[in-house]
């Protein structure tokens, strides 16, 4: 595979892992959180810039930065939900119904998006070189 479409595939795959999770999340919100009363479409502005800085802007250096600040935020949610008191560590998410799918993509967005941070650092860097002519 070309290695500059490895980013914009890697952040279309971020960002539909993290639409699934945000969908996960509001499904099992506590009643009465901020969750359960549609807080998580707070993220669709973000998303809509994600997906622009993905699909119109890959070959450019603000598309990479918009495409670094996602990595970043896919790799905070696993820490995110490990880290709150009612995260993985603390038994809550092993007692709802579909925990394996929920974990499974806290898994999935760490991992692409430590893949697609290192891609976009690199490919920021290679942007930063003057190209021989």
């Amino acid at each position: 595979m070309k290695q500059n479409l490895m980013l914009p595939i890697a952040s279309l795959l971020l960002i539909l892992l993290m639409t699934l999770h945000l969908t996960s999340d509001t499904i099992h919100a506590r009643p009465g959180s901020p969750e359960a009363g549609g807080s998580t479409l707070v993220a669709v502005p973000i998303l809509v810039l994600w997906l622009y800085g993905t699909l119109l802007l890959p070959q450019r250096r603000s598309g990479h930065i918009i495409m670094l600040i996602g990595s970043l935020l896919a790799i905070l949610m696993p820490v995110v939900h490990v880290m709150s008191p009612s995260g993985i560590f603390h038994g809550a998410i092993a007692r709802s119904s579909p925990a394996f799918l929920f974990v499974w993509t806290l898994h999935a967005l760490g991992l692409l998006g430590l893949f697609a941070f290192v891609l976009a650092v690199r490919g920021l860097w290679t942007l930063r070189r003057p190209q021989a002519r």
